[in-house]
Protein backbone atom coordinates (compact mmCIF):
# COMPACT_ATOMS: atom_id res chain seq x y z
CA UNK A 1 0.00 0.00 0.00
CA UNK A 2 1.21 3.50 -0.93
CA UNK A 3 0.71 6.51 1.33
CA UNK A 4 1.82 10.09 0.66
CA UNK A 5 2.21 12.18 3.80
CA UNK A 6 2.54 15.95 3.86
CA UNK A 7 4.88 16.96 6.62
CA UNK A 8 7.76 19.26 7.50
CA UNK A 9 11.50 19.05 8.08
CA UNK A 10 10.96 17.92 11.69
CA UNK A 11 9.39 14.59 10.65
CA UNK A 12 11.29 11.71 12.29
CA UNK A 13 11.12 9.62 9.10
CA UNK A 14 12.92 12.26 7.05
CA UNK A 15 16.56 12.14 8.28
CA UNK A 16 17.28 8.62 7.03
CA UNK A 17 15.87 9.36 3.56
CA UNK A 18 17.80 12.63 3.33
CA UNK A 19 20.99 10.90 4.51
CA UNK A 20 20.64 8.29 1.75
CA UNK A 21 19.93 11.02 -0.80
CA UNK A 22 22.99 13.02 0.28
CA UNK A 23 25.21 9.91 0.17
CA UNK A 24 24.04 9.15 -3.37
CA UNK A 25 24.51 12.77 -4.49
CA UNK A 26 28.01 12.91 -2.97
CA UNK A 27 29.02 10.10 -5.33
CA UNK A 28 27.19 11.45 -8.39
CA UNK A 29 28.18 15.10 -7.87
CA UNK A 30 31.79 14.26 -7.06
CA UNK A 31 33.89 17.37 -6.42
CA UNK A 32 30.84 19.61 -6.95
CA UNK A 33 28.86 18.15 -4.03
CA UNK A 34 29.78 20.82 -1.47
CA UNK A 35 28.53 23.54 -3.80
CA UNK A 36 25.12 21.90 -4.28
CA UNK A 37 24.79 20.72 -0.69
CA UNK A 38 24.79 24.27 0.70
CA UNK A 39 21.39 24.91 -0.97
CA UNK A 40 19.68 21.84 0.52
CA UNK A 41 19.65 22.45 4.27
CA UNK A 42 16.49 21.12 5.87
CA UNK A 43 15.96 24.09 8.16
CA UNK A 44 15.21 26.29 5.14
CA UNK A 45 12.65 23.88 3.64
CA UNK A 46 9.22 23.65 5.26
CA UNK A 47 7.00 21.51 3.02
CA UNK A 48 7.93 17.85 2.64
CA UNK A 49 6.19 14.82 1.18
CA UNK A 50 7.19 11.38 2.43
CA UNK A 51 6.07 8.38 0.43
CA UNK A 52 5.43 5.19 2.37
CA UNK A 53 5.26 1.77 0.78
CA UNK A 54 3.85 -0.90 3.08
CA UNK A 55 4.29 1.53 6.00
CA UNK A 56 8.01 2.05 5.30
CA UNK A 57 9.34 5.48 4.24
CA UNK A 58 10.90 4.95 0.81
CA UNK A 59 10.83 8.38 -0.85
CA UNK A 60 10.56 12.10 -0.33
CA UNK A 61 10.37 15.47 -2.01
CA UNK A 62 9.95 19.06 -0.91
CA UNK A 63 8.73 22.51 -1.86
CA UNK A 64 10.43 25.75 -0.99
CA UNK A 65 9.23 29.21 -1.92
CA UNK A 66 11.75 30.59 -4.40
CA UNK A 67 10.00 33.90 -4.87
CA UNK A 68 6.43 35.13 -4.91
CA UNK A 69 4.35 32.72 -6.99
CA UNK A 70 7.24 30.32 -7.65
CA UNK A 71 7.93 27.12 -5.71
CA UNK A 72 11.23 25.28 -5.99
CA UNK A 73 11.11 21.48 -5.94
CA UNK A 74 13.85 20.14 -3.68
CA UNK A 75 15.14 16.90 -2.13
CA UNK A 76 13.50 14.46 -4.56
CA UNK A 77 14.51 10.90 -3.68
CA UNK A 78 13.31 7.31 -3.91
CA UNK A 79 15.33 4.49 -2.41
CA UNK A 80 17.21 2.63 -5.17
CA UNK A 81 15.48 -0.69 -4.48
CA UNK A 82 12.07 0.99 -4.98
CA UNK A 83 12.78 2.77 -8.25
CA UNK A 84 11.15 2.04 -11.58
CA UNK A 85 7.64 1.81 -10.10
CA UNK A 86 6.45 5.39 -10.68
CA UNK A 87 6.93 6.44 -7.05
CA UNK A 88 8.91 9.58 -7.90
CA UNK A 89 6.10 10.67 -10.21
CA UNK A 90 3.61 10.20 -7.35
CA UNK A 91 5.75 12.40 -5.10
CA UNK A 92 6.21 15.04 -7.79
CA UNK A 93 2.47 15.11 -8.60
CA UNK A 94 1.60 15.56 -4.93
CA UNK A 95 4.13 18.39 -4.64
CA UNK A 96 2.51 20.10 -7.63
CA UNK A 97 -0.97 19.74 -6.08
CA UNK A 98 0.34 21.17 -2.82
CA UNK A 99 2.04 24.02 -4.69
CA UNK A 100 -1.27 24.86 -6.37
CA UNK A 101 -3.05 24.82 -2.99
CA UNK A 102 -0.41 27.26 -1.72
CA UNK A 103 -1.19 29.56 -4.72
CA UNK A 104 2.07 29.06 -6.56
CA UNK A 105 1.83 29.52 -10.34
CA UNK A 106 5.04 27.73 -11.27
CA UNK A 107 7.43 25.06 -10.01
CA UNK A 108 11.12 25.30 -10.81
CA UNK A 109 13.94 22.94 -10.00
CA UNK A 110 17.59 22.20 -10.56
CA UNK A 111 19.24 18.86 -11.14
CA UNK A 112 22.74 17.85 -12.10
CA UNK A 113 23.69 16.87 -15.63
CA UNK A 114 24.75 13.47 -14.27
CA UNK A 115 21.28 12.83 -12.78
CA UNK A 116 19.94 11.15 -15.91
CA UNK A 117 17.02 9.42 -14.16
CA UNK A 118 15.92 12.73 -12.64
CA UNK A 119 16.15 14.49 -15.99
CA UNK A 120 13.93 11.81 -17.57
CA UNK A 121 11.46 12.08 -14.66
CA UNK A 122 11.07 15.83 -15.01
CA UNK A 123 10.75 15.78 -18.80
CA UNK A 124 8.21 12.93 -18.59
CA UNK A 125 6.15 15.00 -16.16
CA UNK A 126 5.96 18.11 -18.33
CA UNK A 127 8.92 20.15 -17.07
CA UNK A 128 10.71 22.29 -19.64
CA UNK A 129 14.37 23.19 -19.68
CA UNK A 130 15.01 26.84 -18.76
CA UNK A 131 18.13 28.97 -18.34
CA UNK A 132 19.83 28.26 -15.03
CA UNK A 133 18.42 30.50 -12.31
CA UNK A 134 19.75 32.07 -9.13
CA UNK A 135 22.74 30.31 -7.62
CA UNK A 136 22.87 27.90 -10.58
CA UNK A 137 23.35 30.61 -13.24
CA UNK A 138 26.55 29.86 -15.10
CA UNK A 139 26.97 26.43 -13.47
CA UNK A 140 27.66 24.07 -16.39
CA UNK A 141 26.90 20.93 -14.34
CA UNK A 142 23.34 22.10 -13.59
CA UNK A 143 20.13 21.86 -15.57
CA UNK A 144 17.08 23.88 -14.54
CA UNK A 145 13.45 23.16 -15.35
CA UNK A 146 10.03 24.74 -14.86
CA UNK A 147 6.38 23.81 -15.09
CA UNK A 148 3.31 26.02 -14.89
CA UNK A 149 0.94 25.15 -12.06
CA UNK A 150 -2.75 25.99 -12.00
CA UNK A 151 -3.55 27.35 -8.53
CA UNK A 152 -6.43 25.75 -6.63
CA UNK A 153 -9.58 27.76 -6.19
Amino acid sequence: MILLKRTNSEDPDLPLLVKQLDEELAVTDGDDHAFYDQFNKLDSIKNFIILYQDELPVGCGALKEYEFGIAEVKRMFVKPECRGKGLATLILNELEIWAAELSFQKCILETGIRQTDAIRLYKKNGYSLIPNYGQYAGVEESLCFEKAIIPSE
